[in-house]
């Protein structure tokens, strides 16, 4: 289970800083998510609209005024450079008998 996103702030163009729960942070470019993509997302193209991101403490992560969000592992794993599974597999240590 990755951390809750705790602050965001929109930075320019699609770009956006997160902060989590457990102190990491970083500027995250959801360009290639939304460009182009349509449907939910056409009204993210708008960078006035894309500006009113805010942080929906109830689900952990970013949401903007239409409901759209991303997955907090998603954003996670774009800070970290890590990717999804090391974030949320569980660590198992095995009993050597």
């Amino acid at each position: 289970m990755s951390p809750d996103v705790e602050l965001v702030r929109y930075v320019r163009d699609y770009q956006v800083q997160v902060k989590f729960d457990d102190g990491v942070e970083g500027v995250v470019d959801l360009s290639g998510w939304i460009v182009g993509k349509g449907g939910v997302f056409a009204p993210l193209e708008d960078q006035a609209y894309f500006a009113k991101v805010a942080v929906n403490a109830e689900i952990g992560t970013i949401v903007w005024p239409n409901d759209v969000d991303f997955d907090p592992e998603v954003l996670y794993s774009l800070v970290t450079k890590k990717p999804i599974e090391a974030i949320a597999a569980p660590t198992f240590q095995s009993k050597a008998s």
